[in-house]
C-alpha cells in the first residue's frame, strides 16, 4: 500500500495542509472536500487509488489543519478560497490534473476550471451542484439570509453548526447508523468548535449565493470547453478542454437534490468524456462509489 504523506505548503504566507499519495509520474487527482469536513474525509478513498494516481487533498482555508486567519485578515468568500487553492496547485507543481469535488469543493473546483481550463483534465462531481433546481427546501434559511443579511437571519443559520446537524449529515438515509464510525463527525465538530470558526462558516453561508450566480458560467465551461469561455455557446460534439464526469452514485444528503429535472438537464447540455488512461473513468467511479455508498 502506498504511504500517505502529510505536508504543508506556504501559499503567500498562508499555510495549506494537505495529504499526498501516489507515484509522482501518475495522472494527477486533486480532491476537494465539503462542509464541515476537511481532507480527512478522503482517508478511505486515497489508499484505493494511490497505486494509480498522484493524489493531493488539501484542507480548504479555514478548515481542518490549514490556516484559519481572523475575518479581519482574510475575507472568507468562495472566490478567495478558490484563489488560495489555485495558487496552492502552482506551489506544489500540479500543472494539469483531474479534480474530484464534493459539496463546498464544487464551487472551489469549478472556479479553478473556469479560470484555468487548460489545467483541468477531468471533473468528477459528487453532490457538486450547478443548478438552482438542485437546491432543496433545506436551503430556505440560507436563501433568506442572502435576501436579508440581518443578524436574526444570520443567527438562524447556527442550527447548521451544531453537533446534531453534523451527525445528521453522516447518518441521514443510512439504513444502519451503527455502521457509521463517529470519528469523522467528531473531528468535524472539533474544528467547528474552534474560536471564530462559527463566524467564518456563517460568512460562507452568506457568500454561497455567489456560487449560484456562477452557475451559468460553469455550464458554459462544460458545454464549450474552450480556453476562453464566450458569454454564450451551444453544446459541442467535441470538447477541447472541458471534460466532465458527473458522479451521482451515492448522494444521501438532501441539501442538494439530484432531481430528475436536474439530471435530465445535465445530460442534455453536457458532453461527458475523459482524457486519461482508458480505464481511469471506470476506476474512479467504481472506487468512489465503493467508499461513499
Amino acid at each position: 500500500m502506498a504511504p500517505i504523506r502529510y505536508r504543508t505548503a506556504d501559499v503567500d504566507g498562508f499555510k495549506v495542509f494537505y495529504r499526498e499519495a501516489g507515484p509522482a509520474d501518475a495522472p494527477k487527482l486533486l480532491l476537494l472536500h465539503g462542509f464541515p469536513s476537511a481532507g480527512h474525509m478522503f482517508r478511505d478513498l486515497i489508499p484505493l487509488l494511490a497505486d494509480r494516481f498522484q493524489m493531493v487533498t488539501p484542507d480548504l482555508p479555514g478548515f481542518g489543519q490549514s490556516d484559519m486567519p481572523s475575518r479581519e485578515k482574510f475575507s472568507y468568500t468562495f472566490d478567495n478560497i478558490a484563489g488560495v487553492i489555485s495558487h496552492f496547485t502552482e506551489v506544489i507543481g500540479f500543472d494539469q490534473f483531474a479534480v474530484y469535488v464534493f459539496d463546498y469543493g464544487a464551487p472551489t473546483g469549478f472556479r479553478l476550471a473556469v479560470r484555468h481550463p487548460e489545467r483541468i483534465t477531468a471533473i468528477i462531481s459528487q453532490n457538486g451542484n450547478a443548478y438552482e433546481e438542485g437546491l432543496s427546501d433545506g436551503w430556505s434559511p440560507i436563501r433568506a439570509y442572502w435576501k436579508d443579511p440581518s443578524q436574526a437571519n444570520r443567527d438562524a443559520l447556527r442550527a447548521f453548526l451544531t453537533p446534531q446537524s453534523t451527525r445528521w449529515q453522516y447518518t441521514h438515509g443510512v439504513p444502519d447508523p451503527t455502521l457509521m464510525s463517529p470519528d469523522g463527525q467528531n473531528l468535524d465538530n472539533f474544528y467547528l468548535a474552534r474560536p471564530g470558526a462559527d463566524q467564518i462558516q456563517l460568512d460562507l453561508f452568506g457568500d454561497y449565493g455567489s456560487n449560484v450566480a456562477l452557475y451559468p458560467t460553469s455550464l458554459r465551461f462544460w458545454r464549450c470547453g474552450a480556453k476562453t469561455i464566450p458569454s454564450s455557446c451551444q453544446p459541442a460534439r467535441k470538447h477541447s478542454n472541458a471534460i466532465c464526469h458527473t458522479l451521482m452514485c451515492s448522494s444521501l444528503i438532501p441539501a442538494t437534490l439530484p432531481s430528475r429535472r436536474t439530471v435530465t438537464r445535465s445530460l442534455r447540455q453536457s458532453v461527458i468524456s475523459f482524457r486519461a488512461p482508458s480505464d481511469a473513468r471506470y476506476l474512479v467511479e467504481i472506487e468512489i462509489c465503493k467508499v461513499f455508498r
